[in-house]
This record gives structure tokens, sequence and C-alpha cells, in this order.
């Protein structure tokens, strides 16, 4: 299908069915795998990053699981006797299939905004005298 993806349903402007689509409910929670000992510490810090991701409130299982065979996959390369620019290649974009870069999210239409304690934000003055009586003036 050409053109940008499709937005998830509750994402939507208009609530009517698309042809097509078919919505699949799933219940419980969906458990993250960890990685095998052994998994290099870079693979590990890229794989521990994807639990504390706002994307990955969307992963299912199956991309759990893509998200350990990358981290094989990375820990291949990284411990390998020569460095591979192919690996390397497909290791890059299996992490954008993942989300990992901002630029994918932004393409995914996805913009994560994190949120730093729960503390009121300052407010700012909004008139000019506002303004002048703020700065002392």
């Amino acid at each position: 299908m050409p053109g940008p993806m499709p937005k998830r349903v509750e994402e939507r402007r208009r609530r009517n069915k698309v042809p097509g689509e078919t919505l699949v409910p799933m219940e419980g929670e969906v458990v993250v795998p960890e990685l095998p000992a052994g998994t290099h510490e870079i693979a590990r810090d890229w794989y521990e990053s994807l639990k504390h991701s706002g994307q990955s409130q969307y992963f299912e299982p199956s991309d759990w699981a893509a998200a350990r065979y990358v981290a094989a996959v990375m820990t291949k390369n990284l411990t390998a006797r020569r460095f591979s620019a192919q690996h390397f290649v497909g290791v890059w974009a299996a992490m954008t299939d993942l989300l990992s870069t901002e630029e994918a999210r932004r393409k995914a239409k996805i913009q994560v905004q994190r949120v730093y304690g729960m503390e009121e934000p300052e407010e700012k003055p909004v008139s000019i005298e506002d303004r002048r009586k703020a700065i002392g003036g």
C-alpha cells in the first residue's frame, strides 16, 4: 500500500470502518523476554532501552521476539573477528522497523513526550506589562 502508514483506530477522527481492516482484541499483558547470557553489552543496552521507550507500548510479543533476534545478530557482529557492514545495515534496518530512532518514530507519526516529575510548570507572563514586572522593570 503506497503512502504513509495508516493511523491506529483510536487515533483517527472518523470512526467508520476501513474496508479490509480487521481489529484483533487481545487479552493479557505482553511479557518482555529476557536476553540470553552472553549478549554483548551494547546489544543488551539497546534492548533494555526499548523497555523504557514510548513506542514499546505498542509492541506485541512478536515485536519483542524480533528485538531479541536483532540483539542476537548485533552480538554476533560485535563479537566477530571482523565487523560486517552487511550485518550492520540489516541490524540498522530492523532497529528502524522497531522505531528505535526519532526519524523512524516521526515517519510513523509517533512523538514521545517525556514527562519529568509531577510539578506544575512555572507560568510565563502573558502581557508586556506582566513581563516588565517579572523582570523587575
